[in-house]
């Protein structure tokens, strides 16, 4: 399987090895990394790291190795500098120890200007930079992409509400291909071992790293698996497995594919969104001129935001239509190949992060999602 690591190790092998620096302890060309709730140490190569501002603060720096050859931060320059300052207060929480600041090319929410990270993330930083920081003192880490802004602009960042640069949105340590026969492989071995691990009848499948992300932080229990681009052929798998609730849990942008019958939603494979929310907006009858526009329009995100300034509650009417023909395709898809009462339902996202629709099984789980 190809596979390589993640962005939050090199960033923080080049953090890493900036605290080392500051804190006189001599270079080295590689670091190795502490994964949280893992004994294994991941070896991360790092470029160079040095004193600078009057050696009160320590740049490091990493090249992105993920292994992937279609992965955008594929030969990502990081560049890390760290310092060191007194804090008064007294800190109970290792979080508060480490201030990670987005410089260039880091990706911000929009709406709060705080700095795009995952948990994940977070907690390496944690786990590899506390030794490093003396009592009565706090890191500030600043992170730098140099060509993060130009890069961002090649991803749907944007539509998820994050401005300026790359996101740090690693949920794992390791790094997978979500289109290779492998991912396919990886995902039904990470099925058959939660369900001899443990007992249960409702998993939720997710896309992308945004819905993984999402979903670790919702109140949802039940078991979650990231499938990647291979929908399709992990339903049959879940259903031959005797799973009773299957829930769909993704941005609109790729579940939309289902409502069209695509169960394999790698833009390579097959792209016919836009004619998908074409043919839905025509069902409800919206007036020709703006189903001329959305015909149009580039992307997904760009036809939402057509059919949101022209009618909030008909565009929430024709998503929650959309999200119920991803059921009824789902289920239809799976008859095709072993007969089942496995239920399917749908709950999407929008680029804003917000959990919006759902189709008419996914009712029942929408609210969890939300944290209600």
């Amino acid at each position: 399987m190809k596979k390589g690591f993640s962005l939050p190790l090199w960033v923080t092998g080049a953090a890493k090895s900036a605290a080392k620096k500051l804190t006189g302890l001599p270079f080295d060309d590689y670091e190795l990394i502490k994964i949280p709730k893992d004994k294994n140490l991941v070896k991360i190569k790092v470029h160079s790291s040095g004193l600078i501002n009057g050696e009160s603060n320590a740049l490091g720096i990493s090249f992105v190795n993920s292994g992937l050859d279609l992965d955008i931060t594929q030969n990502l320059e990081i560049w890390t500098i760290v310092s060191l300052e007194k804090t008064d207060t007294l800190v109970n929480k290792s979080f508060d120890l480490i201030n990670i600041i987005p410089g260039y090319g880091v990706g911000i929410d929009q709406k709060t200007s705080e700095i795009c990270i995952s948990n994940f993330a977070k907690e390496v930083l944690v786990e590899n930079l506390l030794d490093f920081i003396p009592e009565g003192y706090k890191i500030n880490l600043e992170i730098i992409f140099p060509n993060g802004k130009f890069l961002a602009e090649r991803t749907s960042n944007q539509s998820f509400g994050i401005v300026q640069g790359l996101s740090i949105i690693g949920t794992s340590a390791e790094t997978f291909a979500s289109a290779s026969p492998d991912q396919l492989k990886n995902a039904k071995a990470k099925l058959k071992q939660i369900i001899a691990n443990e007992s249960c009848e409702k998993i939720i499948f997710v896309i992308g790293e945004n819905g993984l992300d999402l979903a670790k932080s919702s109140n949802m229990k039940f078991p979650i698996i990231k499938v990647g681009n291979w929908i399709g052929p992990l339903l049959v798998e879940a259903a031959i497995k005797k799973i009773k609730t299957l829930i769909l849990f993704g941005y609109h942008g790729k579940l939309i594919k289902l409502a069209g019958g695509i169960f394999h939603t790698h833009n390579h494979l097959a792209d016919a969104r836009i004619e998908i929310l074409v043919f839905l907006a025509v069902k409800e009858r919206v007036p020709i001129e703006i189903v001329q526009k959305l015909s149009l329009a580039n992307t997904v995100e760009d036809g939402l935001i057509i059919l949101e300034s022209f009618s909030l509650s008909l565009t929430d009417k024709i998503w929650n239509k959309l999200s119920d023909t991803v059921e009824k395709r789902s289920k239809e898809y799976v008859n095709r190949y072993v007969k089942t009462d496995m239920e399917v339902a749908t709950v999407i996202f929008d680029r804003n992060r917000k959990i919006r629709w759902s189709g008419n099984n996914g009712k029942d789980y929408i609210s969890t999602f939300k944290g209600f």
